[in-house]
């Protein structure tokens, strides 16, 4: 494919390739243990939940039994391949908010996990987006009070690993519980990353690894970010009460965990890919966090050095990066007033690309594309966004004011003005934000 002819073709195909390298059923085979003397039980929880079991149901010996149940994010379940026989079965539930259904599939899930001997093996498959999904409130905390705590961290601009420390410290499944129920059978967990730096144990808030993190933590990041819990919170997390298990524990004695795609890879495979159209590939990195519009800008600044031919990289080259930035929902700076009182809609992945098109400000030869790999941007229908030299010069003419736009966090309405949405519907993965910088 030429990048100079279709720039934008280019970038989605890019894209493509990244999530292509991640699909369960790509990279599930190499890490599937023996079959055990006793029972396979399969459990997962994330939003490549359906993709996954299916990987497993088309992969295991099919005279060898194989039962379990995994929950994955509402419209998130795949066809099954041809062929394959359902064993595993797959319940749909609330994300980024939890709700009853997220719930009640936890609850069966931990009811699974009861009963199990030595000779069992119990399969995890674990994904982004399984905090939300598998959620069991602590003792004495009620499902609206977590859904209110989780609103308020998805808004508050904390970073994936201080949600999920929070989460786990508020969970009877997750931060190791799960692991601790399937005792003493072994346990074997397939995980595909989502967050910058691969951690197990952040991954869906590690329901079947150890748990370094602790009740200390995670009350105070919640006064880091000023959020209001219920006094019983407050009280459990001060004493210890609801501390997970850690490091040592003999929950974890039969138990191992295998990550079996990564962002990394993904971004590996896109380079590759970009390479062989003749293009160079430079990987910034795959852990890349902070406030989305910032990065943005940083990304810009670095793609307008390049296109004049002062920057670090050799043009025509494509610029990678993954991670997971953050969205801080504000309101108007005081003495600024929005020319819209309409509230506004979007993710990273849109905010990274507003602060990207402003800190470009049409430098011509740079097109860019930026898109989560699950396929949702936020809670939006779109994975991501595009821009373009000519992106600030048609929202003029369209009369979209970007200042405006990113005051009220509204990436949605801004690119959907512009026809410059990302729309891929779910891709059944999920290793995080995907951000690609063509520079011709």
């Amino acid at each position: 494919m030429n990048p100079v002819s279709d720039p934008a073709q280019f970038l989605r195909q890019l894209f493509d390739v990244a999530v292509a390298r991640a699909l369960p059923l790509q990279n599930t085979a190499a890490f599937l243990p023996a079959v055990p003397k006793g029972r396979t039980l399969v459990l997962g929880a994330g939003k490549a939940g359906g993709a996954m079991a299916h990987a497993v149901e088309a992969l295991w010996p099919a005279q060898a039994p194989l039962t379990g149940l995994v929950v994955t994010r509402y419209g998130h379940t795949p066809p099954r391949p041809d062929g394959v026989m359902p064993r595993i079965e797959v319940l749909e539930a609330a994300h980024p908010v939890p709700d009853a259904a997220g719930l009640a599939a936890a609850e069966k899930i931990l009811a699974l996990a009861q009963g199990l001997s030595a000779d069992d093996l119990v399969l995890c498959l674990i994904s982004g987006g399984g905090s939300a999904l598998l959620t069991l409130p602590a003792l004495g905390l009620s499902l609206a009070d977590k859904q209110a705590i989780n609103q308020a961290l998805l808004r508050s601009g904390a970073n994936i690993t201080e949600m999920n420390c929070v989460r786990k410290h508020l969970s009877r499944i997750k931060g190791g519980r799960l692991a601790a129920a399937c005792a003493p059978a072994k346990v074997v967990t397939l995980a595909i990353s989502d967050v910058p730096g691969d951690d197990p144990s952040v991954i869906a808030s590690g329901p079947t690894v150890p748990d370094s993190t602790t009740c200390e933590d995670a009350w105070a990041i919640l006064q880091r970010y000023a959020i209001a819990v219920p006094s019983a919170v407050e009280q459990a997390l001060k004493s210890g009460q609801w501390e997970s298990p850690k490091p040592g524990h003999s929950a974890f004695e039969s138990t191992s965990t295998h990550l079996i795609a990564t962002p990394l890879q993904s971004l590996q495979a896109a380079a590759a890919w970009a390479q062989a159209q003749g293009l160079k590939a430079y990987i910034l990195s795959d852990e890349i966090e902070g406030e989305s519009t910032e990065v943005g800008k940083v990304h810009g600044a670095l793609a307008r050095a390049v296109a004049k031919g002062k920057g670090p990289f050799e043009k025509p080259c494509v610029i990678l990066s993954g991670g997971e930035t953050t969205v801080t929902v504000r309101s108007p700076p005081s003495g600024i007033k929005a020319q819209s009182s309409a509230p506004g809609r979007g993710g990273r992945a849109g905010e990274f690309c507003m602060g990207l098109a402003q800190a470009l400000q049409g430098q011509a030869g740079v097109w860019a594309l930026a898109a989560d790999t699950d396929g949702i941007d936020g809670v939006q229908d779109n994975a991501g966004a595009r821009v373009s030299p000519d992106t600030l010069q048609r929202a003029r003419q369209a009369g979209l004011n970007l200042e405006d736009h990113m005051q009220r966090n509204d990436a949605y309405g801004y690119f959907a003005g512009l026809a410059d949405l990302i729309m891929t519907g779910p891709t059944h993965t999920n290793v995080n934000d995907f951000r690609a910088l063509l520079v011709l």
